[in-house]
């Protein structure tokens, strides 16, 4: 797989200035609830990026954005749906923890540990069916200490379907350190007890995370089961918007973000390779921002949903 260092550093910083827009609805409520932004993760969604096709699905989580850019779903529906708009991908009714797009073979799910079992289902729908595609679900390292993590896992390496596992082990299950509750030191070294594909890398080297999924990806779809993928990274916001925080030291957050900016890490990159000037990064991000703020003033003018209509597209209507 040849990547492009400009596209990948594009990618990221469009990632990036989407979740920056997306943060703007909280403090003004136009945004209900929590809000989960994946700031400090966006090599992961960049590197989904480069190797899922339009028949592949992707089941995520509660921290969804980058993965359904990936996967993609239209930046402007997502937004709609995130602020809650009749424009948006499920009419408003999802909102940000749940979008669904039944076109491109992405859901999300706000359960956690929830995300696997869905994707199961799609490998199983996949082999059965004789199709080509992977089914990726997505999950916290918080969400691996469930028992569905297992009981996946296990029926997947059983009957050998095209699951990718990613775990997006940012080290805290909300508050919760990854260390205190998890007896080994990866969440990887598990793939043997299920003798399938396993692997840890960087999830803040966006080139290095980029070339582990494909790996993952083409074992799974050339028919060699499941493939289970830890990407080691860090989230630089609370749980939530919402959230203290106070569990984390600040000279911990500090020093991680100084470490592990997948953005800021990937510049640095590209400038001492010679691939792009300062300037000219600068401007790739300042036009991403640009284009994810206008996408914002646009989506705050469509409708909210009428409320008369809060029970539509609830139930299943008879055929």
């Amino acid at each position: 797989m040849k990547l492009n260092p400009t596209n990948l550093f594009r990618t990221m910083v469009r990632m990036r200035a989407f979740d920056e827009a997306c943060l703007e609805g909280v403090p003004t409520f136009e945004i209900h609830g929590e809000l989960h932004t994946g700031i400090g993760q966006e090599a992961i969604g960049t590197a989904m990026a480069q190797s899922l096709t339009p028949g592949d699905a992707v089941v995520s989580t509660h921290r969804n954005h980058f993965h359904a850019l990936a996967k993609g779903v239209p930046p402007r529906a997502l937004m709609a749906e995130i602020f809650e708009k009749e424009t948006g991908l499920c009419r408003g009714r999802g909102g940000h923890m749940h979008p669904f797009d039944p076109d491109r073979n992405f859901s999300a799910t706000g359960i956690v540990g929830a995300s696997l079992p869905v994707a199961l289902g799609y490998a199983y729908a996949f082999k059965m069916k004789g199709q080509p595609h992977v089914a990726v679900g997505i999950c916290g390292d918080g969400a691996a200490n469930h028992g569905t993590f297992h009981e996946c896992l296990n029926m997947a390496a059983a009957w050998q379907l095209p699951l990718v596992c990613l775990v997006e082990n940012n080290q805290y299950a909300i508050s919760v350190r990854f260390s205190d509750v998890t007896a080994t030191p990866t969440i990887a070294e598990r793939a043997g007890a299920y003798g399938i594909w396993g692997r840890q890398v960087d999830g803040a080297d966006v080139e290095a995370v980029s070339a582990a999924f494909a790996e993952a990806v083409r074992h799974a779809r050339k028919g060699g089961g499941p493939a289970l993928l830890e990407a080691a990274c860090y989230r630089f916001r609370g749980h939530y918007e919402g959230d203290h925080d106070n569990y984390r030291e600040r000279a911990e957050k500090q020093r991680m973000r100084a470490e592990l900016d997948p953005v800021a890490r990937y510049r640095r990159v590209l400038i001492e390779r010679g691939i792009a000037s300062g300037e000219e990064l600068d401007a790739i991000a300042a036009a991403a921002k640009a284009e994810m703020s206008a996408m914002l003033e646009d989506v705050r003018a469509d409708a909210m949903p009428d409320p008369s209509g809060a029970m539509n597209h609830v139930f299943a209507e008879p055929a």
